[in-house]
């Protein structure tokens, strides 16, 4: 039934991607004012004094509106609780892909443009990834209680 709270759940899924395409995930400063790295989820920018260098990391658009489209079905399907299950299965592995890819270009590729002693700072998008993490986590707890309950009441019948 879509009053579950599992509903709530993963519509807040579907809210936190909308925050990960939204907001910048992670920024790093130089030395300089001039010397900065942002990570959005369509792009990592690199910025030193006039010359940007930016690569396109369309890839994580993609991802986080797969986890959203995955988190907008599961709801209507609240008849099959264990494809609901599988499917949030499905998005627990996308998002630690997300999170796998957002940590390499952080801590790898933004080692390299400047200052390798900084890690940089995550931002408002990173922690949208986290919560939805979470959120997907409660939304499958939630799933497994009501499919024990209607096991639980088919074994009294």
């Amino acid at each position: 039934m879509l009053q579950r709270i599992q509903t709530i759940f993963l519509l807040l899924i579907v809210i936190s991607m909308g925050v990960v395409l939204g907001f910048p995930i992670w920024e790093k400063a130089g030395v300089g004012p001039t010397e900065t790295a942002r990570l959005t989820a369509f792009q990592l920018v690199y910025t030193q004094g006039t010359q940007s260098q930016i690569t396109p990391v369309y890839y994580l658009a993609l991802m986080a509106l797969v986890v959203a489209g995955v988190s907008l079905f599961t709801v209507f399907k609240f008849r099959n609780r264990l494809l609901q299950m599988g499917l949030c299965a499905v998005n627990a592995i996308l998002l630690t892909a997300i999170m796998g890819f957002i940590l390499y270009l952080t801590l790898y590729k933004g080692k390299d443009f400047f200052n390798p002693d900084d890690q940089g700072n995550f931002l408002f998008g990173f922690f949208a990834i986290v919560a939805a993490l979470i959120f997907n986590m409660l939304a499958n707890r939630f799933i497994r209680r009501d499919e024990k309950l209607v096991q639980e009441s088919n074994r009294l019948r």
